[in-house]
């Protein structure tokens, strides 16, 4: 089984870019997408009717904002939009998905850069869902998407500037370290030791010309669903967004 996790930053932006053919090109068993920026009405007709998949997506109340989205070839036990929290669940970011073997979260994590405000919301956000985790009684748990965070200087191009920015701030990376504590592993890096391997460049910059970027989109998976994952990719030659693709074959 093949699971892609992308931020899209906007599915009407980038559809026109041909999402809909590299959806299909990929076929994979399930894809799940961060920063739509639409409700469901606003998603083209085609992305929602595309052959072989279930198509589900949970949006902000905030209009353009957030939002995510997934198609999946199997069809879930069970799916929610909520964790059960109204002041994150407004902004339209998890999906979860009850299968057979696993539970598979996908979320857009908050961007805490834009005021002290937002990134209080952020860390929020991490210790509502850690708390939320650990009373998680579930088969193996699967949380893809971008969680806005690096988590160590490999995981950044210039850890050094970075230190007092948002993205790669102590008390952002120490949630990170209470997700691995509380027994996940981001396996791309279980699988990769390498450096210079990002997933998010900066537009205004030209950064992905350069591979000046961050590595922010994760898949993190609970350590008793560790040994079924075969294979973690960063699809870095995928154009269309700031952000680009990342995958893992599980089972």
């Amino acid at each position: 089984m093949r699971i892609i996790s992308w931020n899209v930053n906007g599915i009407r932006a980038i559809y026109k870019k041909g999402f809909a053919d590299w959806l299909k090109k990929e076929n994979a068993d399930i894809v799940c997408i961060q920063e739509s920026k639409a409700e469901i009405s606003q998603f083209p007709d085609e992305l929602k009717n595309m052959g072989d998949y279930n198509f589900y997506c949970s949006w902000s109340q905030r209009k353009g904002y957030s939002g995510v989205a997934a198609w999946t070839k199997e069809n879930p036990n069970s799916i929610f939009t909520s964790i059960e929290k109204r002041i994150f669940d407004c902004e339209g970011r998890v999906l979860r998905f009850d299968f057979e073997k696993f539970t598979l979260f996908n979320i857009y994590f908050p961007n805490g850069g834009s005021s002290p405000e937002r990134l209080k919301y952020k860390l929020d956000f991490y210790d509502y869902l850690i708390e939320y985790l650990k009373n998680f009684k579930s088969k193996p748990i699967i949380i893809c998407g971008d969680y806005n965070t690096a988590h160590f200087p490999i995981d950044l191009s210039r850890p050094k500037e970075n230190e007092q920015n948002s993205g790669f701030l102590p008390a952002e990376r120490e949630r990170l370290d209470k997700l691995t504590s509380l027994g996940f592993t981001d396996v791309f890096r279980y699988f990769h030791k390498e450096p210079y391997k990002y997933t998010w460049w900066d537009y205004k910059t030209f950064s992905r010309e350069r591979n000046i970027g961050w590595r922010i989109d994760y898949f993190f998976v609970s350590n008793d669903c560790l040994k079924d994952v075969k294979t973690a990719n960063i699809e870095s030659s995928v154009l269309g967004s700031d952000h680009c693709p990342v995958s893992i074959t599980i089972f």
